[in-house]
């Protein structure tokens, strides 16, 4: 029996993106994967990502917010950041051991304006990028 891979999110603070790609990935994979999820610093789990991860039957409700130094010392088959590629974002750097390093640009879906139905539609796009990456990663990373 092989054992679980060990895959660790990263983002800014640990809000909206990586919780929502914890949260898809544990629903796509089940318990293929040992996966976390932390930010350069913890803050809260964004009540919009837990809406709209809500619309597609995935409770992130409970999860909560780390930041990386939770795991410093610890070993990961896999660190995905899920960052925008731009000037303005915080994106951590994991400095312990890792297998591979995988980098996705997606903007925060925090730093969205307008009104709370445009507000929304970003959170909504970045979770269906989020959940397309996944099950790409998924194809190409059985495990």
């Amino acid at each position: 029996m092989h054992p679980n891979a060990n895959l660790l999110f990263l983002c800014g603070s640990n809000s909206c993106r990586s919780q929502m790609a914890e949260g898809i990935l544990r629903s796509l994979a089940g318990d293929r994967f040992d996966v976390k999820s932390a930010g350069a610093s913890a803050s809260y789990v964004h009540p919009m990502a837990i809406r709209v991860m809500d619309e597609i039957g995935i409770d992130i409700s409970n999860q909560r917010s780390k930041s990386l130094d939770e795991f410093i010392g610890q070993r990961f088959d896999y660190v995905i950041t899920v960052c925008a590629n731009d000037r303005k974002s915080i994106c951590p750097f994991f400095p312990g051991k890792i297998g591979q390093r995988i980098s996705w640009g997606f903007e925060d879906p925090a730093d969205a304006d307008g009104d709370e139905d445009e507000r929304l539609a970003v959170f909504r796009r970045v979770r269906d990028g989020l959940i397309q990456n996944i099950k790409q990663f998924l194809q190409t990373h059985p495990n």
